[in-house]
């Protein structure tokens, strides 16, 4: 298959390690794009482009010139997030790339609960205003965040209350990300898609859900906002890191997290994956929770 150069950001990570294997297999162009290039895949026909942090707009330069569309995954979370990220953009508009489609977070807005998804708000706003075609992967939470964020305890704490989730999986979202990639035609320019689970539930039923899968109870404990950056002072982690954390749970107990969209199977051709089926296919996710461990 041939067309048009795709360049991928983030391409050592979760997702745009996932969307370059994907695309990689159809056997068209693909660029691989990190601040470090050893750490990029090694992938039939992919080629790696010279180290291009998204705040360097000469090396960005260089490493989109001649791409056609620019899958860009957001940037580390930092102070400058949103600065790095017009930087990016800015540099690809300079050298021709035609099509943006950038990974953001569900619920983006300018007043978001959760304070990261501020930023992602601010730059859908800013590649609106390059004229480029454009499309926007709003994904929730992602469903590998649950084990991860339980402690050894068997604790998961934060300021969620009762509210729900539709929490996705990493599969998910590369899967759809592929498909709008590899459609060259129209129908996605303008389209912001939300990308959710099949379901949205409590962080007590994920809870549950996770105590089936490790055979010992796991809870959740509800934090107050002062409780939860009480819990998070000792991991010495700046301001605006802590409070991008303790948000996220407050957008969930504001109802911001709880959406659902259809658009996974719509994009992909296949149901999406609830909690259950992806702690059955990644029993690595919670081992840090497993008796004995």
């Amino acid at each position: 298959m041939i067309g048009p150069l795709i360049a991928v950001t983030g391409a050592s990570g979760a997702v745009g390690g996932r969307v370059a294997e994907r695309l990689a297999r159809t056997g068209g162009p693909v660029r691989l794009l990190g601040r470090d290039p050893a750490r990029l895949p090694r992938l039939p026909g992919a080629v790696l482009a010279p180290p291009a942090p998204y705040g360097d707009g000469e090396a960005m330069r260089r490493a989109l010139d001649g791409a056609h569309t620019l899958f860009l995954v957001s940037a580390h979370e930092g102070p400058d997030r949103v600065g790095e990220h017009i930087t990016a953009v800015d540099a690809a508009v300079a050298v021709g790339v035609e099509r943006i489609v950038y990974v953001s977070f569900l619920a983006a807005a300018p007043a978001a609960t959760f304070t990261f998804g501020r930023d992602h708000w601010h730059t859908e706003a800013h590649i609106r205003m390059t004229g480029v075609r454009y499309t926007f992967l709003r994904d929730s939470w992602y469903l590998a965040a649950l084990p991860a964020m339980t402690g050894t305890d068997g604790i998961l704490r934060g300021p969620a209350g009762e509210g729900r989730v539709s929490a996705v999986a990493h599969e998910d979202i590369a899967d759809a990300a592929s498909a709008v990639l590899l459609d060259q035609g129209v129908g996605h320019d303008g389209a912001t898609y939300d990308l959710t689970g099949p379901e949205a539930f409590t962080l007590a039923e994920a809870a549950q859900e996770l105590s089936r899968s490790t055979g010992r109870t796991i809870r959740y404990v509800p934090e107050t906002r002062e409780e939860a950056y009480f819990s998070r002072a000792h991991y010495g982690a700046e301001d605006w890191e802590v409070a991008g954390w303790v948000t996220s749970y407050e957008a969930i107990a504001a109802g911001e997290m709880a959406a659902l969209s259809d658009a996974v199977p719509t994009l992909t051709g296949h149901p999406a994956k609830n909690l259950a089926t992806y702690l059955r296919e990644n029993p690595d996710s919670y081992r840090h929770l497993l008796p004995g461990a």
